[in-house]
């Protein structure tokens, strides 16, 4: 079946030549009819089957013909991620230039002034991340009194970062009798919470069981020991071809950085700290092939939307079985194939047991050392050439606001005042004062 048989509109179809996609995804084959007359959808698949489409040309298609007020959107995407906002807005925004209609994107870490310009001027689809869009919302810079259709992309992971109370607050804003598709790999209670409350009567579209990953998709367990780790994981990010490596928080990330680059690797980081510039930079950079191993945390994962990623490597194991699908859906996006490996040092060995058995995946185990050939033959590492080079990191940016010492008190009659003894007597009376001599 070809995108023409689906009855999108034409400008559609021959956008979507142009870039030389012919043949839907199943997944579109599937939900693109539904959503074209209307339906409410529920679309649950592996990241990386094609669900951007899948909602995206219908959603196009529906709101073409008639311009967005200014601040009034006609569709609304949700999404978890700054990285994942953009990702669909580039799919969205070329393909609706045919048809009239413009993409845009509001998130956090980025200029309010743009986004609230972008609204004013007037945007069909619009792109955002629950808390940013709540924000301009609340300051009276954009309304969802004229939203049509509402996408809720990565329904899952919202829930896992504490999304949902503001969705919800958004879908409320809503007006009644809308469209409505919600997209999501698994389908836990507090997404079907979500469901039951603002689906009717939806059609359901799952394309294969949530706790099992794709067939071309290779599972590893390498058993290193702990002196052997960063050795181990450096030979792997110098391998050929693109690699993500996933540590589990944002100091871990950028200490293997530093590691990587005392051994003469460079590796490229993305986490929640960095600000959205350097976020995107990076992005382009490992995508433009700057380097080849980029090294992030999970919720930064969600953006990495990257082809041909060959290998992930879970260099801290993840804390469940839902991460690790999400990890390993960076690689053997689209049907392609991929590799997935976890180092586990001696004592992981039996949670990491534990967890793979919940995720339905088999991973084959292989105690490795750098420079082994075993090693080389399951991941294609090389062993660095061990010359340092300079890891220059973004200044983390975090969500938290800085910690300022308070300024001293000049209440001298408090217990925290300090007097020129410098401590009070612990007992919440005054310090002592010195008397100054008797000229």
């Amino acid at each position: 079946m070809s995108f023409a048989a689906l009855d999108l509109p034409r400008p559609l179809v021959t956008a979507l030549s142009r870039q030389g996609i012919e043949v839907p995804f199943p997944i579109q084959t599937a939900c693109i009819p539904d959503a074209l007359a209307g339906r409410d959808l529920l679309g649950r698949g592996q990241t990386g089957s094609g669900k951007t489409l899948a909602f995206g040309l219908p959603l196009l298609a529906r709101v073409a013909g008639t311009p967005a007020a200014p601040k009034r959107p006609k569709a609304l995407v949700l999404v978890p991620t700054r990285e994942l906002a953009q990702q669909v807005r580039d799919v969205l925004e070329p393909l609706g230039r045919g048809l009239c209609v413009r993409a845009r994107v509001v998130v956090g870490g980025t200029s309010y002034a743009k986004q609230i310009e972008s609204l004013r001027r007037g945007v069909e689809v619009l792109v955002a991340t629950p808390g940013r869009l709540t924000d301009l919302i609340n300051q009276g810079s954009c309304s969802l009194a004229d939203v049509e259709i509402v996408v809720l992309d990565e329904a899952d992971q919202m829930a896992d970062m504490g999304f949902l109370p503001a969705v919800r607050a958004l879908l409320d804003q809503v007006p009644a009798g809308g469209q409505r598709m919600l997209f999501s790999a698994t389908l836990d209670r507090d997404v079907d919470t979500i469901v039951r409350r603002y689906l009717t009567d939806p059609v359901t579209h799952s394309l294969e069981p949530a706790s099992l990953s794709v067939t071309t998709m290779e599972h590893h367990a390498l058993l290193v020991s702990r002196d052997q780790k960063v050795a181990v994981t450096a030979a792997i990010a110098n391998r050929d071809g693109r690699t993500i490596l996933f540590a589990r928080t944002r100091h871990g990330v950028d200490r293997l950085a530093t590691q990587l680059g005392r051994l003469g690797v460079r590796a490229g980081t993305l986490h929640g700290g960095k600000a959205q510039g350097a976020r995107t930079r990076t992005l382009a950079q490992f995508r433009e092939g700057e380097f080849g191993a980029l090294i992030a945390t999970d919720v930064a994962a969600r953006g990495i939307h990257v082809d041909d990623v060959s290998l992930v490597v879970h260099v801290d194991p993840p804390a469940d079985p839902k991460h690790y699908l999400h990890r390993a859906g960076r690689t053997a996006r689209g049907g392609g194939a991929g590799t997935v490996v976890t180092l586990v040092m001696p004592n992981e060995v039996r949670s990491f047991d534990s967890l793979s058995r919940q995720a339905g995946v088999r991973p084959k185990r292989t105690s490795v050392t750098a420079g082994d050939a075993a090693l080389a033959s399951l991941t294609g590492a090389r062993t660095p050439d061990g010359r340092p080079i300079e890891v220059q990191l973004d200044p983390e940016r975090s969500a938290r606001r800085p910690y300022r010492a308070p300024a001293p008190s000049r209440d001298r009659g408090t217990r925290f005042d300090r007097g020129t003894t410098g401590f009070g007597n612990g007992r919440g009376r005054p310090a002592a004062r010195r008397r100054r001599p008797a000229a």
